[in-house]
């Protein structure tokens, strides 16, 4: 049941954040996983929040441990941005500067707004409180802000 509920937002999640379907559908499925072999530890009611902890901590340090930290030749961004780019450049432009925020930030964003959580889910899967994930969501929309005024794209 939880397979069917949850695999998709799962993947999606770990997809923005790993930007690489194979090492996202391995995550996934680690995740799941570890919850069969822990499903007497925990409640049906937690096991949303506990898969996504557990994909969030394994994609944490995957990146760390890959070295993989977000600042590959694919990931830079351009000097300035010129507005003759399509619309679908523009996304992914903004999907990289995402993508160079750190991993709790990147993951907060993903999580709010291309997944829809509230705060209150958010800051159970990160282990934070609801103010702590509006302090840090804050930061990190400032963050892409200022990036993406840097580089032209918004005023």
């Amino acid at each position: 049941m939880a397979i069917k509920e949850h695999s998709n937002a799962l993947f999606s999640f770990a997809v923005h954040f790993l930007r690489n379907k194979e090492d996202a559908k391995d995550i996934v499925q680690d995740s799941f996983e570890k919850l069969w072999l822990n499903c007497e530890k925990v409640e049906y009611s937690k096991v949303k929040s506990w898969l996504f902890t557990c994909t969030y901590n394994a994609m944490v340090n995957f990146t760390l441990r890959s070295k993989r930290i977000v600042l590959s030749e694919t990931s830079k961004l351009p000097e300035k941005w010129e507005q003759t780019h399509s619309p679908f450049e523009s996304r992914q432009i903004v999907d990289r500067v995402v993508g160079i925020l750190p991993p709790l930030q990147k993951s907060i964003i993903l999580l709010r707004d291309l997944e829809g959580y509230t705060y209150e889910e958010i800051g159970e899967i990160l282990d934070l409180s609801p103010s702590q994930v509006k302090v840090y969501l804050f930061r990190a929309r400032n963050k892409v802000k200022k990036q993406l005024q840097y580089l032209n794209i918004i005023q």
